[in-house]
């Protein structure tokens, strides 16, 4: 079975493979140039080489609609990213400009509405006894992306956001198209309903496991190792798991300096509230809700009918994403 790095090339290649046939070639160039742009970010294929993984999890040797499926999620995620950079009103993207920065935002809107009807296009490739179950997860996916980036637009005008909202804000945002990546692949594989909803909570788990460790490394990571400015959640007062958490257990003078520190910016800023999330011990808190989400996606893993050696790849996967310091 190949390892996430390996279905990451193999995507890659099915990829470059469709855009050699046409994909994204047409006119006007205006609509399709913003496309084949955002794709040149590259990045690390996360949602289609688990998509290939999980297929190949439960039968060695991959089917073609396999490769619709993990490209129809790459390119939904690609249209999100656009969309969201605008409503973000982010000028990089992974250290180049954001599409609606290089063209302009009516561009964007477009080109980024053309991607996602390009995901949906993919899945007239999926076989006729997989199709049903791969377009009603896709579709129930896609409703609760949006759903996820509203809670997230929504919590930026909130003085107080639960715990309990935030894990189901990035639940939707950010672990569903994970998780049905995976669903996916095991669907186009004949993988059975039970297992396949095991797989599903293998990837949900993990990806909000994978989000929690992105709130830890923006605040304690260091900028070395991350290949970005430190801080710049709290640089922009953005509602995190750390940011909640404090609030939540600071005290009235402790929650006066947080809300003083809301209004300035600088090393003062991130410094002091650093040093408050410590006092309060929302670092560790942080950690524990990383790990304990960790073990339920191994707990939902273990339950997987397959040869242990099969499931290598994953346990591989997970220990890398949790581990990291990028």
């Amino acid at each position: 079975m190949l390892n996430f790095k390996e279905q990451a090339g193999q995507f890659e290649l099915f990829l470059q493979q469709q855009q050699e046939n046409g994909l994204f070639k047409g006119t006007p160039k205006n609509l399709y140039d913003p496309c084949n742009y955002m794709l040149s970010f590259g990045g690390k294929r996360i949602r289609p080489a688990v998509c290939l993984m999980a297929a190949e999890l439960f039968s060695p040797g991959l089917a073609e609609d396999v490769y619709w499926s993990a490209l129809a999620v790459e390119l939904f995620h690609n249209f999100t990213l656009v969309h969201d950079d605008i409503m973000d009103e982010a000028p990089l993207r992974r250290g180049k400009a954001t599409v609606y920065k290089q063209y302009n935002t009516t561009a964007a809107i477009l080109s980024g509405d053309v991607m996602n009807i390009y995901a949906y296009r993919c899945l007239q490739y999926i076989k006729p006894a997989h199709l049903p179950a791969v377009l009603s997860l896709f579709n129930k996916t896609a409703i609760e992306v949006c759903e996820g980036q509203q809670y997230d637009m929504d919590f930026e005008q909130q003085d107080i956001v639960a715990e309990e909202a935030y894990i189901e804000m990035i639940r939707l945002k950010t672990a569903v198209l994970l998780a049905a990546s995976m669903q996916m692949g095991a669907i186009c594989a004949d993988a059975s309903e039970e297992q396949a909803e095991m797989i599903y909570a293998f990837g949900l788990n993990l990806g909000i496991a994978f989000q929690l460790q992105d709130d830890f490394l923006d605040s304690f990571g260091t900028e070395a190792a991350v290949g970005k400015q430190i801080g710049g959640d709290i640089q922009a007062n953005k509602k995190t798991f750390l940011a909640i958490n404090a609030l939540s257990a600071a005290d009235e003078i402790t929650a006066m300096e947080l809300s003083r520190l809301k209004d300035i910016k600088g090393a003062e800023k991130l410094s002091k509230t650093l040093n408050i999330y410590q006092q309060l011990g929302v670092d560790i808190a942080c950690k524990k809700a990383i790990e304990q989400y960790t073990n339920k996606a191994l707990e939902a893993l273990e339950k997987i009918s397959v040869p242990q050696e099969r499931k290598q790849a994953f346990t591989a996967l997970l220990n890398f994403l949790m581990n990291r310091n990028f």
